[in-house]
């Protein structure tokens, strides 16, 4: 097979000589409308229906206790580690093969990115990569903190990512977690339409968070979610990510030090329209894959399909390739 084949299959499948890009959003519903309606009502900020109302039709979709839209992905996955307790000075285990927002944000709270590798299973954090690390560095102290033998940072956090919208192995890494006693927080930016046994990526962790970047499968414009297993941290996240503002008539009193990090109506309406659309997306991002995973069947290369345990939203389409050089497989 040569590159000039896949060109040539690529543009087939699109239908067009134009330049394709990495993923372009489609508007083919009610988004036009429900932007309208906001800009009608002129509650374009972080106060309007449609903010409380996408929320609810992420809880309807994913199956998640609660949802809190944020300005973006990296500000979701910021809250939710807040929420896990990461300080600074402590470690979070990420994977090697991830976005740049997943290290960010462990460096916006001061703590230490450790990258682990993946697996050939799924593209995401390794469960057995994390444990081989954790047995030949980390202890348990008294207190059954997770503790590193060299410096002695804890380490807080493990934070995989679902690569390409594929699910990582949620039940060992989490009871790698468990053994440890680590906050599992899932990286879901890229997963929304993804299942695990079942159940939505970013539902599994203590937090979840989702990216709604005018590249992933559903757009806000800029915006993100993060998914939270009970009602009472749902609340303490949307509370933070408001700048802590105690509710009153026309006192301005916080009461902590929070976040600037709601989404605004605007984008909400945007979210809600796309989201009523969401099914359809999958069904044809999960067709094309089909259609790579047969054009590259009996190839040289290996086409990236989902885990036996996983239905994924095939976000974005990858291939392995093996290149051999003086002798040596790479």
């Amino acid at each position: 097979m040569t590159p000039n084949n896949l060109v040539e299959f690529i543009r087939d499948a699109y239908q067009t000589t134009d330049f394709i890009p990495l993923h372009a959003p489609q508007f083919a519903g009610n988004e036009k409308q429900y932007v309208n309606e906001t800009l009608d009502s002129t509650f374009v900020s972080s106060v309007g229906q449609f903010v409380s109302e996408f929320e609810k039709r992420v809880v309807n979709y994913t199956g998640s206790t609660a949802a809190v839209a944020t300005v973006n992905g990296t500000a979701a996955l910021h809250t939710a580690l807040y929420l896990a307790g990461v300080q600074r000075g402590d470690m979070v285990i990420t994977q090697a093969l991830t976005f740049v927002a997943t290290c960010n944000v462990i460096y916006h709270l001061g703590a230490e990115p450790v990258f682990v590798d993946v697996s050939p299973v799924s593209l995401s954090l390794c469960p057995h990569a994390l444990e081989s690390f954790l047995s030949a560095h980390a202890d348990l102290d008294d207190n059954g903190r997770c503790v590193h033998h060299k410096t002695g940072q804890v380490i807080r956090a493990v934070m995989p990512m679902h690569t390409f919208g594929h699910p990582a192995q949620l039940d060992e890494i989490q009871a790698v977690c468990e053994k440890w006693g680590i906050v599992l927080v899932e990286d879901a930016a890229e997963s929304l339409g993804s299942f695990y046994k079942g159940r939505h990526t970013g539902t599994i962790g203590e937090y979840g968070a989702l990216s709604f970047n005018g590249n992933k499968i559903i757009t806000t414009g800029g915006g993100g979610m993060m998914l939270c297993r009970s009602e009472e941290a749902g609340e303490r996240a949307r509370h933070l990510t408001t700048t802590a503002k105690v509710s009153h008539p026309y006192e301005f009193f916080h009461d902590e030090v929070g976040f600037n990090y709601r989404m605004p109506n605007l984008n909400a309406a945007l979210g809600c329209g796309q989201i009523e659309m969401l099914d359809d997306f999958v069904w044809r991002k999960r067709r094309l894959a089909m259609a790579y995973e047969a054009f590259f069947n009996h190839s040289e290369y290996t086409f990236i399909s989902e885990p036996d345990y996983a239905q994924s939203n095939y976000w974005l389409n990858a291939i392995l390739c093996l290149i051999l050089i003086a002798g040596i497989t790479c």
